[in-house]
């Protein structure tokens, strides 16, 4: 795919990408098996097992974590009141978009202890495992800890894209809106009115500027990651894209903020979502 010749000016040391169409991969550029830190796609990760656990009836999306009034809801949608990094609240829940990993971190905590047994090990077993994600592990923070693979991200992208997991009524709320009319800062891109958000996924809807492409569709949903990484899908052409780099995006934010939304328009003109 000539689109994803863009990448090979992209300043990073390493970087992979690849290309999914009706939820199978149709381009990839780069080391499919060289380790990466998703960084902040971990949320997602994450999510996506709250959501297994939700459907077990391990966890209930209403069900009360962190401070008073707050649900397992709230704080996968970043509207727990909880800061970016600390413990104690800033704003009551459902009051404030405020990006948090405290909140994914509390989902993870309190998921934990729901089912006895360490998040990583639940992790492993609803989320990695079914999918095939071999290469990839939980380091740290389950908010931004994970190290993976082009080809595990892969597996995780076709799984958003075309859910195997979760019924699908479940899956749909990871990218429907939640709370919405929240306004709050998207970190690195800026703040909106509405910034909008699902459960453990950023949507795109009608934001501008964005980190994805002008023509990617509203409905469209992701995260992208402090490590210069992304992960979009977008239901409306059926494409979705990962890029995995081990450049920090503050490194580089400016320019990503122009070569990402560049590339993601070149991928859905050429496999024709554009």
């Amino acid at each position: 795919m000539r689109a994803l010749e863009l990448v090979d000016s992209w300043p990073a040391p390493h970087v992979s990408v690849a290309v999914l169409h009706r939820g199978n991969e149709v381009a990839r550029r780069g080391d499919g098996d060289h380790l990466y830190r998703l960084a902040s796609i971990s949320k997602m990760v994450t999510a996506l097992a709250a959501l297994v656990a939700v459907e077990e009836g391990t966890l209930a999306l209403e069900q009360q974590a962190g401070q008073p009034g707050c649900t397992i809801r709230h704080l996968l949608a970043h509207a727990g009141g909880y800061p970016f990094d600390g413990d104690l609240p800033v704003a009551r829940p459902g009051t404030k978009r405020i990006y948090s990993n405290t909140g994914i971190e509390l989902v993870a905590d309190t998921l934990a202890e729901a089912a006895g047994m360490p998040f990583s090990r639940y992790l492993h077993e609803a989320v990695l495992q079914p999918l095939g994600m071999r290469r990839t592990e939980l380091r740290g923070s389950p908010a931004h800890g994970l190290w993976s693979t082009l080809d595990d991200t892969v597996r995780f992208a076709a799984e958003l894209a075309r859910p195997a997991l979760l019924a699908p009524v479940t899956a749909a709320a990871m990218s429907t809106a939640q709370f919405p009319g929240l306004s709050g800062i998207l970190p690195g891109v800026g703040r909106f009115e509405d910034n909008a958000w699902g459960l453990g996924a950023e949507l795109r809807q009608h934001k501008q500027p964005h980190w994805t492409g002008r023509s990617n569709s509203p409905e469209t949903f992701g995260h992208f990651g402090g490590s210069g990484t992304f992960l979009w899908v977008d239901p409306h052409s059926q494409i979705a894209m990962v890029a995995l780099t081990d450049l920090p995006f503050d490194d580089w934010a400016a320019d990503a903020l122009h070569l990402w939304p560049q590339l993601s328009d070149a991928v859905l003109a050429e496999v024709g979502g554009g």
